[in-house]
């Protein structure tokens, strides 16, 4: 007997021999995937023969390469996710995650965000649950750090940059000054480097408002403990952008670790110590834990281990994709996709397909694509790209990174509403104040409350 939870939309036929596909995940994988099936099996969910249910944390998808825009006031937060109910409206969406997979018995246990657990039974499971920040054992990391993978995230962080600003601003003790105004960005992947840049480049056109502030008081440091940076668009676009930033000011520390932050207190492998009031961790994700809560087998770096058809190897109606499968790259033999948007997209493509063919008895293709290359902003006009081997800076690597992400954008509204806010900008400039206080919006009222 199928829950209410999980019980297609008013107005739909319900066959009790419907066959069920369960998506654990509403990101890229999730979402695309739903879109797809939605497509191609619409006569099948309108006559209630299939129904399709995502459980996910969050009722949008976020599209994280733009996060860093976000971050730097050039896009509004709520453009930059796509929201599940409305993309995709014959899809059930549950709120809450799935803590345990018991394939065997073709069930999942799903906690809510609010109530008790219950299980979701299924005929056909796609592992979506995407990544998380990866974090190593240092002291301080837990409590003085913050990631930079949800749009919460890349908001709070926008707000406490300008928050400390004001702090600075208003005080003349020139340790704290000191410490408000040093900004610490651990790993020059794609998150680290594009939050890094972004930000700073936000935060020369917010130091002119202040009276006691200017550029040179503001310190930046990147940490990276490899000898290179952005290893995805390659060495050479590598080195321009280790040069870009260090022209900007910006300290790049190579082959250095992050010992310690307890309390702010910043200790780096190669001897410096000092205090900082933002130290941003992106050096890395792993798969969601959910992997290690099931059934379904595991490779030797904890993903799911998938086949090139995008089936769970060894096991009958899984499918899995994104950063939590271990997906054979076969345009590079012995290697795997990496964990990107562009593979999760084009992954989420085939798997559809292939769940439809599945139910259909058909022969399942294969997952193929080879890497075209890579895009990153670097601030207002200022980027780095390198596409089917031409390689570009500045200006046109900006534009080009512009272009490419918002064609993957999800939805024609979304890319109107990116466009709108890109448009605005050219005759307006970008809002640089922070609204900190909307993350803990009862706290005047609690204080006003205290006083009687």
């Amino acid at each position: 007997m199928l829950s209410q939870a999980t019980m297609p939309r008013r107005g739909t036929h319900v066959d009790q021999k419907a066959k069920h596909i369960l998506i654990v995940g509403g990101g890229y994988v999730g979402l695309y995937t739903g879109l797809r099936l939605q497509r191609q099996l619409r006569d099948e969910l309108r006559s209630g023969r299939v129904r399709i249910t995502i459980v996910s944390p969050q009722s949008y998808m976020t599209y994280q390469p733009f996060l860093p825009e976000a971050a730097a006031g050039n896009l509004s937060p709520r453009h930059v996710v796509a929201p599940l109910r409305r993309v995709l409206n014959r899809v059930r969406i549950l709120n809450g995650k799935v803590t345990k997979v018991h394939h065997a018995n073709k069930s999942v246990t799903f906690e809510p965000s609010t109530g008790p657990a219950k299980e979701l039974t299924y005929d056909v499971l796609v592992m979506a649950a995407g990544s998380v920040s990866r974090t190593l054992p240092i002291p301080g990391l837990k409590d003085a750090a913050i990631g930079f993978k949800t749009v919460g995230e890349a908001i709070a962080l926008r707000n406490r940059v300008l928050a400390l600003f004001d702090r600075a601003d208003s005080t003349d003790d020139e340790q704290v000054r000191r410490r408000a105004l040093t900004f610490v960005v651990v790993g020059a992947g794609f998150a680290g480097v594009e939050a890094l840049a972004e930000l700073e480049d936000m935060a020369r056109d917010a130091v002119r408002y202040y009276d006691t502030l200017n550029e040179s008081d503001l310190r930046w440091v990147l940490v990276e403990a490899s000898d290179r940076i952005l290893p995805e668009v390659g060495p050479e676009m590598g080195k321009w952008t280790l040069e870009e930033l260090r022209e900007r000011g910006i300290e790049v520390k190579m082959r250095t670790l992050l010992e310690s932050c307890e309390g702010g207190h910043v200790m780096l492998s190669d001897g410096d110590r000092f205090e900082s009031a933002t130290i941003v961790w992106t050096a890395g994700v792993k798969a969601s834990p959910v992997v290690n809560a099931g059934d379904l087998p595991l490779d030797e770096r904890g993903r799911i281990k998938t086949t090139t058809r995008l089936t769970v190897a060894g096991v009958k109606d899984a499918f899995a994709a994104g950063d939590v499968a271990g997906v054979p790259d076969m345009t590079n033999p012995g290697q795997f996709c990496a964990p990107n948007a562009q593979h999760a997209v084009r992954q989420a493509k085939v798997l559809a397909d292939n769940i439809v063919r599945h139910l259909k008895d058909r022969p399942l293709r294969e997952y193929r694509h080879k890497y075209v290359g890579s895009v990153a902003g670097l601030g207002l006009h200022k980027g780095v790209a390198n596409v089917y081997g031409v390689k570009l800076h500045g200006f046109p690597a900006w534009f080009m990174h512009r272009t490419y992400h918002l064609s993957r954008v999800p939805t024609l509204n979304r890319k109107v509403r990116v466009v709108a806010d890109w448009t605005l900008a050219l005759f307006f400039k970008r809002e640089t104040l922070s609204l900190g206080e909307i993350e803990s919006p009862r706290e005047e009222f609690k204080a006003a409350a205290a006083t009687g």
